[in-house]
Parts: C-alpha cells; sequence; structure tokens
C-alpha cells in the first residue's frame, strides 16, 4: 500500500516524513527518487526547480512490492498509484514566517501562499483520488512530532477517516482579504 504524504512547501512534510522515517516506516522522497532514477523532464529557472516526469515516476512507484510505502514531496498527490493521501496544511501567516525562515525569494513565498489559500493541492487530489482516501492535517499549531503521530494513528487505525481530517474543513480563503500584510511584496 503506498500513500502519499503531501502539501504546500512548508507544511512540515519533509520534518514529518523523517520522524516517520526513525520510527520504522519505509519513507521515500519523491524528489530524490526522481533524480536517482532520471524521471527529469528539465528544469525551471524561474522558480529554481526541477521538473519532474511524474508518469515514469508513478510507474516506478507502482512495482514497489513493500507492505507499507510513505511517498513525500508536494507533487505525491498527483500519482495515480497510491491508496490514500495525507495533505498537510498551515495558515499562511505560519507559512509565511516558515518559508521566510528558508530564505525564499518573496516571488516564491507568494506563490506558495496563494496556493495554499486556494486549496490547490486539495483540488489537485480530489480530481485524482477519491474523497474518502484523502486526510487533511492542520499543521499550524502542532510539532513535528504531532503531526507524525496522527499520520501513525490514521495507519494504524486502518485509515478510517474521522471527521476532524476529512477534506474541506480546513479553508483559508478569508485571508485573502483579511491580512494585506501576508500579501505584501
Amino acid at each position: 500500500m503506498i500513500t502519499a504524504i503531501t502539501g504546500t512547501p512548508g507544511t512540515g512534510k519533509t520534518t514529518v516524513a523523517n520522524i516517520l522515517s526513525e520510527r520504522g516506516f519505509a519513507v521515500y522522497n519523491l524528489k530524490n527518487i526522481a533524480i536517482q532514477h532520471g524521471f527529469i523532464d528539465g528544469y525551471d529557472a524561474e522558480r529554481d526547480s526541477i521538473i519532474i516526469d511524474i508518469d515514469k515516476l508513478d510507474n516506478y512507484i507502482s512495482k514497489m512490492n513493500q507492505k507499507m510505502v510513505l511517498i513525500e514531496g508536494h507533487l505525491s498527490h498527483l500519482l495515480k498509484n497510491i491508496s490514500y493521501t495525507i495533505i498537510l496544511r498551515c495558515h499562511p501567516r505560519e507559512l509565511r514566517k516558515r518559508l521566510e525562515k528558508k530564505d525564499w525569494n518573496e516571488k516564491k513565498i507568494l506563490e506558495n501562499l496563494q496556493a495554499e489559500v486556494l486549496d490547490v493541492i486539495l483540488v489537485e487530489t480530489v480530481e485524482i483520488h477519491p474523497s474518502d482516501t484523502i486526510f487533511e492535517i492542520d499543521t499550524t499549531n502542532l510539532k513535528p512530532r504531532q503531526v507524525a503521530d496522527i499520520i501513525a494513528g490514521i495507519i494504524d487505525n486502518g485509515f478510517i477517516l474521522e471527521d476532524r481530517y476529512k477534506i474541506g474543513r480546513i479553508d483559508w480563503s478569508e485571508e485573502l482579504l483579511r491580512d494585506e500584510d501576508l500579501w505584501k511584496e
């Protein structure tokens, strides 16, 4: 069974994935797999990022034969050969702080804040996967170990979808109008 851990950059995916790996879960970073196996379509200079061939990556991942595999990365929800998707979310004000700590440029920060507010990853996920296989976790006020505990609990509980992790409960859309400082450039 393959589960995606996805979310806008800065929501905590990599940190949480590392904790889950330390706990014995088989965790793979999508970008590392793509680079390692040459699933690269090019380079986006404007965004300073590689372009991953999702179809080749999806084909590769579909052949993983471990009992439980977690694929971490902000594109992992685009994989068709996954059973479940866990989307990490973060309030835009906190997300801005996290991305600024990473020393990202303002344009890249704004692009990711907009993606978070507009539910881009959720929308893309729902277009590919049934809603009862998608979980959303608000990481805004949680420590990474708490998020890892939640994910481990979801897995241990057989992916039974509790109300608090159902999609559509997290909505940052009012932030588009509320906080002018958030959108400074």
